[in-house]
């Protein structure tokens, strides 16, 4: 028998949070009442679905609508893609093939740009158009050999700026107005609507696991703005001799300026009893370790993809976003879902693009899981080519979009979802 993905329903609701929970490994117990209606007003039921077999939930899928900032700072709408689960009882029927088909091609008829997931694991996603398109450092430093003065001052005011304590409410309250400047330039940001700064406030918070209030602080810049927003937590670790062994958890960290980074780190590492520091979610280019005296202090403790994205609309895409170089190229996309292939002729410049299906010989050839990775410019097509996924056609077209996609710095999703 064939199991079909259907709309869910506010009555299925709760048992299909409990198929979430089971296809996360967590304890399958049914969700409290409360939960289940803070939960169902956070949703949009009409892009929730569910796989049912005799009565019971057995696969999870649900989106959102998103916003991707793109290279230039423009922005795009985007298909967010999250809670994917297939029970273990029900693995290798093609259940989240069908689910996927029916979001992609629901999202392609709404006319959202590209589609976006963060992917908890790698094989999965490919066989469906998505592609890696941003990574994720996490720096470890060891405070002590830092060799910033921390018996000095305290830090930001040597440039005239300040950092306060706040606590979750003065981080909803200025914190959208900072996260909008870092995504007006930062391509790899999505938005955090106002749900997003409750949860991360820990307002109407879901209770797999119990909330810890973070410490949150604020760099104001020598004028009162603030640039900054760092949010931690602390563990009380402690060695021979009563010596402080504590770690700094840095759960989120923006900044619209170097100072005010430069600022926000360094004063977590001069926080007494914290000897080391997880930096969390950074961009592979991040200037951390630069920020410090001595850069080996911070040493790379992960580092992996994150975003993924799946272009749905290849001439709104390219167009979108900007070049700094003038070039043409066909390229020929491939998609076997025949959501977004075709042959494309693409012109940019740094005054714009502009990117028209055309009957031309293509200069390229490369999947649509390819291009979505070097839309935001962390993949190379020179590389892609190296791999024997990407074929040129014209002598010399791989250098060329190499140069038409590359960007001055990599993208970097602070998020997930």
């Amino acid at each position: 028998m064939t199991l079909d993905p259907r709309t869910v329903t506010a009555a299925e609701f709760p048992d299909w949070l409990r198929a979430v929970e089971t296809g996360f490994l967590r304890a399958p117990a049914a969700v409290p009442d409360e939960e289940v209606a803070m939960r169902l007003a956070q949703v949009d039921l009409s892009r929730v679905q569910g796989v049912f077999d005799a009565g019971r939930c057995v696969a999870t899928f649900r989106s959102f609508t998103q916003e991707l900032t793109v290279v230039g700072g423009a922005k795009v709408r985007a298909d967010a893609v999250t809670v994917v689960t297939v029970s273990p009882t029900h693995r290798r029927r093609g259940l989240l093939s069908r689910m996927m088909a029916k979001d992609l091609a629901a999202a392609k008829e709404r006319g959202d740009v590209v589609a976006s997931l963060i992917a908890a694991e790698y094989p999965i996603y490919g066989r469906y158009g998505f592609g890696p398109a941003t990574t994720s450092t996490e720096w470890e430093i060891d405070v002590p050999r830092t060799g910033l003065d921390l018996r000095g001052r305290v830090p930001a005011e040597a440039d005239g700026g300040r950092i306060e304590l706040v606590d979750g409410a003065d981080v909803r309250k200025l914190g959208p107005e900072l996260h909008a400047r870092i995504a007006a330039r930062q391509h790899g940001v999505v938005s955090r609507d106002e749900r997003w700064w409750e949860r991360n406030t820990g307002v109407n918070t879901p209770t797999p696991e119990p909330w810890t209030e973070p410490f949150y602080a604020v760099h104001r810049s020598a004028d009162g703005e603030t640039d900054g927003l760092i949010a931690y937590r602390a563990d009380d670790k402690w060695g021979d001799r009563k010596q402080p062994l504590n770690t700094a958890n840095v759960a989120g960290m923006i900044a619209a300026t170097p100072a005010a980074e430069r600022a926000l780190w360094h004063f977590v590492c001069s926080i007494d009893w914290i000897t080391t520091v997880r930096s969390g979610n950074r961009a592979p280019d991040d200037l951390l370790p630069l920020l410090l005296p001595d850069p080996r202090a911070a040493r790379v403790a992960t580092q992996a993809d994150w975003l993924w994205l799946r272009v749905l609309d290849v001439p709104r895409a390219l167009e979108a976003r900007t070049y700094t170089t003038e070039a043409t190229l066909v390229l020929d996309i491939q998609d076997t879902a025949g959501l977004a292939g075709g042959r494309f002729l693409l012109e940019v410049s740094p005054s714009g693009a502009s990117c028209v299906p055309t009957t031309r010989d293509a200069d390229l050839t490369l999947d649509v899981a390819d291009l979505s990775s070097v839309y935001l410019g962390d993949e190379s097509p020179v590389r892609l080519a190296a791999l024997g996924r990407l074929a040129e056609h014209r002598a010399g077209a791989t250098a060329t979009a190499d140069a038409v996609f590359r960007t001055l710095r990599r993208p970097w999703c602070p998020d997930t979802f």
